[in-house]
């Protein structure tokens, strides 16, 4: 290598910022979107974990409180129709459609059971979506933010390639910033990309277990009052 060419290259700022400065006007934009995608992804991942955290430890308390062998009208009487808790707002649904159930005789009116089941498994669809909200983006960001980092860097090289030609030299200092500039747009497509791919596995497996807590805690508890409904039939 030339000992100018050399000097020339070693002259060069290869930081980041001065990278993303000297990138054209179309880089520039797809860098930005990939920092962006990746704080917002980020952003996602942080509150998704904290409120799967708090669901699966919500569950775990409320089924505490539900097994403590307390009747089930006290259990219902103190946590209200409309409970602060997933799980509660399940065992609420079911016992606001179990008190519906019974006729202005006392007796129980027809499909009782059937409706119990229906009213907690709203809520159980409805707990489920809340908690898959985000998820969706993650995914859509691990499967696409690196294409877009590879256009970024195929139109960086393209632009690396004009800069030869007009220059008409190859030497590394006209060669490595062009170069480097296209490369830090896949950089940041991967770095987008890789954490939203392991956090959309990680939050999408614990967000299906504490939803199939939510499916067994409610028929656990249809079962309880199909006995119940049972006995008052005989």
């Amino acid at each position: 290598m030339e000992p100018d060419a050399l000097a020339a290259a070693q002259q060069i700022d290869f930081s980041l910022w001065a990278l993303f400065l000297r990138a054209t006007f179309l880089v520039k934009v797809v860098m930005l979107m990939l920092i962006a995608a990746s704080f917002w992804s980020w952003s996602i991942i942080i509150q998704k974990t904290l409120d799967v955290r708090r669901a699966a430890q919500e569950v775990r308390e409320f089924e505490e409180e539900f097994w403590s062998g307390e009747p089930l009208d006290k259990v219902y009487e103190r946590v209200g129709p409309e409970p602060p808790g997933s799980t509660a707002r399940i065992f609420a649904a079911g016992m606001t459609e179990w008190r519906r159930s019974h006729g202005n005789s006392g007796g129980l009116i027809a499909n009782s059971q059937s409706r119990i089941e229906r009213s907690m498994n709203v809520v159980i669809g409805r707990e489920a979506d809340s908690l898959g909200t985000g998820l969706s983006f993650l995914a859509t960001v691990g499967s696409i933010t690196p294409f877009i980092g590879l256009f970024g860097t195929v139109w960086g090289i393209k632009h690396a390639f004009e800069e030869i030609a007009m220059q008409q030299s190859t030497n590394l200092a006209v060669v490595a910033p062009g170069i480097a500039e296209a490369l830090l747009a896949t950089g940041l497509g991967l770095l987008a990309a890789i954490p939203a791919v392991i956090f959309y596995n990680k939050l999408n497996q614990d967000t299906d277990r504490v939803i199939a807590s939510y499916e067994g805690f409610a028929d656990e508890f249809a079962m309880i009052l199909s006995r119940q409904l049972d006995q008052a039939g005989t």
